[in-house]
């Protein structure tokens, strides 16, 4: 058991445990939480490497998440996100060989920032009712958040966008989202152990110990969303994105 601990150093194991209590929070419905892992991960361990740390703990919460909000998925939303979303991570495979971690944090800022835009127009009734209703629009989000969720664990803002324009109630919101990142998780795992190389038994092994601070998470976080309403919870989550997405531009 010692090797493991020695693997990191205290801080390095610090900023691990925080990212699992955030990945639980965000899981259970804290949408904008997870987001802060990409900058703090990122810092502590290296680009490509906190990305490999992240998404077994993703995948962990994600079993959680579906538990809890199963029966509220909206399945004929995450039909239409898939098929584009697999096509995206595809991409995002081929980029992650020739791009530096430097360029993929202006990336993922630089989509996120486009997406406020869109969280601002799609507040006009018309604009929300033509995102939601068409799908080539769910096929160009989909495939934006395919490219993100691989390359930085970053698609939360962007499936914030689409699924929000559609007005659907919190509780389907969150339940949507994680059947969709359950999926989408599932389908990377591979191309990050045997193509990206991102995810070892080294590193496993110490998503296993972070996995108390995940279901830790997980109840706390359900235990806001109880006490969030209907209107507060959307514009949280509008918030919660301008925030990341200024925290990922400017390198804070």
């Amino acid at each position: 058991m010692s090797e493991i601990w020695q693997q990191f150093d205290s801080d390095q194991w610090m900023v691990l445990f925080i990212a699992a209590l955030l990945i639980g929070m965000a899981k259970a419905g804290i949408k904008g939480l997870g987001m802060f892992i990409v900058p703090m991960m990122a810092a502590a361990f290296g680009g490509k490497a906190s990305v490999g740390l992240v998404l077994p703990m993703l995948s962990m919460a994600d079993v959680f998440a579906v538990s809890y909000y199963n029966r509220h998925a909206e399945w004929h939303y995450i039909k239409r996100l898939l098929p584009m979303a697999v096509v995206g991570v595809l991409i995002a495979i081929g980029v992650g060989y020739y791009v530096n971690d430097a360029v993929f944090t202006d990336m993922i800022a630089v989509i996120i920032i486009g997406s406020l835009v869109l969280l601002i127009l799609q507040e006009r009734t018309s604009f929300s009712s033509f995102m939601a209703s068409n799908k080539y629009v769910a096929g160009v989000f989909g495939g934006l958040g395919g490219f993100t969720t691989m390359i930085g664990n970053a698609a939360g803002p962007v499936m914030a966008v689409y699924l929000l324009s559609t007005r659907i109630p919190k509780n389907n919101y969150i339940g949507t989202t994680a059947w969709f990142f359950m999926i989408i998780n599932l389908f990377k795992f591979p191309f990050h152990v045997f193509v990206w190389g991102t995810i070892t038994w080294h590193s496993f092994r110490a998503n296993l110990l972070a996995l108390p601070a995940i279901v830790l998470g997980v109840f706390v976080g359900i235990l806001i969303v109880k006490r969030i309403p209907e209107l507060a919870f959307r514009y949280f989550v509008i918030v919660m994105t301008f925030i990341i997405s200024l925290k990922l531009l400017l390198g804070w």
